[in-house]
């Protein structure tokens, strides 16, 4: 609508399209709960108070909040396409996320990127995307591309990219590399988002002092504390392997709260669909003690300001019609989404929603060279290191162990629960298979693998026995990626994600049964985890402390290098 159309209707000279009567507006600017109508125009609010409008809502006494914003998603996580990201989450009151695409980067560079944006076009959803800094995240890793600043900075003509993604490489940063500096300079106007778990002290200070703006790695309130204090905004994160929400509760003040946002960064379907989204960290939040109007704050302005997305996050004339209308405050869900104006879910469901047919292929990403992968591992010392896993948090402990052994090659104890993991890469069929040993996953035979191994997203699997293995990764092949689960030569569970072995081309209802029966599998083989797959996909992720392992090996991410499995 024409901008001079705009303000005859916000003077009230003309009616305009929608008034949502009798709400109670929680203003996000002043902390106010207002009881007022709302004057919608096109897409756009242009007013608060009482107005002529060709339609008229009667909310009844409800609240409406804006349209809740992710600050941090990696929508390829969800296993879906943008369009079915957005049937799950938008029922909830999500409206806008921020998304680092660097999942499918990792696997088909430039070309995921753009299928990433163009598959979020024409959504009841805001999809903004930053551009991945970390193709590949380090040097220890091998990827399916590798994208330097001159293949970035181009990205920052498209409309709906604004930032940096989270700048993973944080020993790189504070040892001044060129190659990621330069990433850094290409994007020197532009919001820089963080990824720098555990950093703290000096360190910190030289990551900030490059720009740097946000964090969404901290676990406890004294690292989250000092992030804040340098002038850093910390995304609070409640992923499906990651709980940090209630542990940062108590970070939370009126004082500070400002600087704070929510994301979710990694969610599998069944969290999405059962406990929901951004929503979820309202509810949690709220009843851990925050008052209503800070989360909120939280879920909308906070991160529309620190993204300079000024044209939303708050109810107010000017700014999009996002807005969510729900009963409880106290337990917030959402009973209507408006996006733009448009109603777009009521009671939890999506409204149909018109999405023109296009049609957009990606090439096969599964390129194995078999007849180089042996999962033979002899043995060459007295003690092994083994990856100790957390349970609910990414980071995972550098344990040193006796080496399990049997006719001189290392195996698996589910004894002391240790078991055999390898990293066969997929992208260039180089042949190259990481080894090592994890504990924590619980399996008492079998295998589980998959083709979701942040960030790399080589071919990642972990069992009681080289047969089970072999079994669950040839499976993946068939199925051009995916998740497995096999136990001999028999195939349990196979969940397929033919889009570069991160994404299926089915609703999400559907890739969610298929999650189901692949959870269902791994605890029949003895995992006690609520997602061994989540927690797997972790495990390959060479810029987490403290112990991972990648196709090149096993990596000390403390010291920053390759190390042997063998002390």
């Amino acid at each position: 609508m024409e901008l001079a159309q705009i303000i005859k209707i916000a003077r009230g000279d003309e009616p305009a399209d929608l008034l949502l009567k009798n709400g109670r507006v929680l203003n996000v600017f002043t902390g106010e709960i207002i009881s007022t109508h709302i004057a919608i125009a096109d897409s756009h609010i242009v007013g608060l108070g009482d107005y002529e409008a060709q339609q008229i809502v009667d909310l009844n006494g409800r609240y409406v909040a804006p349209g809740l914003i992710d600050s941090h998603v990696h929508i390829e996580s969800a296993m879906v396409t943008p369009p079915e990201f957005a049937r799950a989450v938008v029922p909830r009151g999500t409206t806008t996320v921020i998304t680092d695409p660097h999942e499918i980067a990792n696997v088909m560079g430039l070309e995921g990127i753009r299928y990433m944006l163009a598959m979020a076009k024409y959504n009841p959803l805001s999809v903004y995307v930053n551009a991945p800094s970390c193709v590949p995240s380090t040097h220890m890793e091998t990827t399916g591309a590798a994208l330097a600043w001159y293949d970035l900075a181009p990205l920052q003509h498209e409309e709906f990219v604004i930032g940096l993604a989270e700048v993973m490489n944080f020993p790189g940063v504070v040892a001044g590399d060129e190659g990621i500096l330069n990433k850094i300079r290409s994007f020197h106007e532009s919001v820089k988002d963080g990824h720098c778990p555990g950093l703290l002290g000096r360190n910190l200070n030289a990551y900030v002092s490059a720009g740097i703006g946000s964090d969404h790695e901290c676990t406890t309130v004294e690292e989250a504390l000092e992030k804040l204090r340098l002038g850093m905004y910390v995304f609070i994160r409640e992923a499906t392997n990651a709980h940090n929400l209630k542990p940062l509760l108590p970070l939370i003040t009126v004082d500070n709260a400002r600087r704070l946002c929510f994301c979710t960064d990694d969610r599998h379907p069944a969290d999405l669909l059962e406990e929901g989204h951004i929503d979820f960290m309202l509810r949690t939040a709220i009843a851990g003690g925050v008052p209503p109007m800070v989360a909120f704050r939280m879920a909308t302005l906070n991160p529309a300001e620190y993204f300079r997305l000024n044209d939303r996050g708050a109810i107010a004339p000017g700014r999009w019609a996002d807005l969510m209308v729900f009963s409880d405050l106290q337990a917030p869900l959402a009973e209507q989404v408006y996006r733009g104006g448009k109603l777009v879910a009521q009671d939890g469901v999506m409204l149909p929603w018109e999405r023109p047919a296009r049609r957009l292929a990606l090439r096969s990403s599964m390129n194995v060279d078999w007849s180089k992968v042996d999962l033979a591992l002899p043995v060459e010392g007295a003690q092994v290191r083994v990856i100790g896993t957390i349970r609910d948090q990414l980071i995972t402990q550098h344990l040193i162990e006796p080496t399990p052994q049997a006719d001189g090659q290392v195996v698996a104890d589910t004894q002391r629960d240790i078991l055999k993991m390898a990293v066969i890469e997929r992208h260039m069929a180089t042949g190259n298979v990481g080894q090592g040993l994890v504990r924590g996953l619980g399996l008492q035979r079998g295998a589980i693998a998959s083709t979701v191994a942040h960030d790399h997203h080589n071919l990642v699997v972990i069992g009681v026995d080289k047969q089970s293995m072999l079994t669950a990764a040839h499976a993946l092949a068939e199925s051009q990626g995916g998740m497995a689960a096999a136990d001999g030569e028999t195939v349990l569970a196979q969940l397929p994600l033919p889009i570069a072995g991160l994404m299926s081309d089915q609703p999400i209802e559907r890739v969610r049964e298929q999650m189901d029966d692949m959870l269902q599998a791994a605890h029949q083989l003895g995992s006690p985890l609520h997602d061994p797959f989540m927690a797997m996909s972790f495990l390959a992720l060479p810029v987490i402390p403290s112990l991972k392992l990648t196709d090149h090996g096993l990596v000390d991410v403390d010291k920053f290098q390759l190390v042997s499995l063998f002390v």
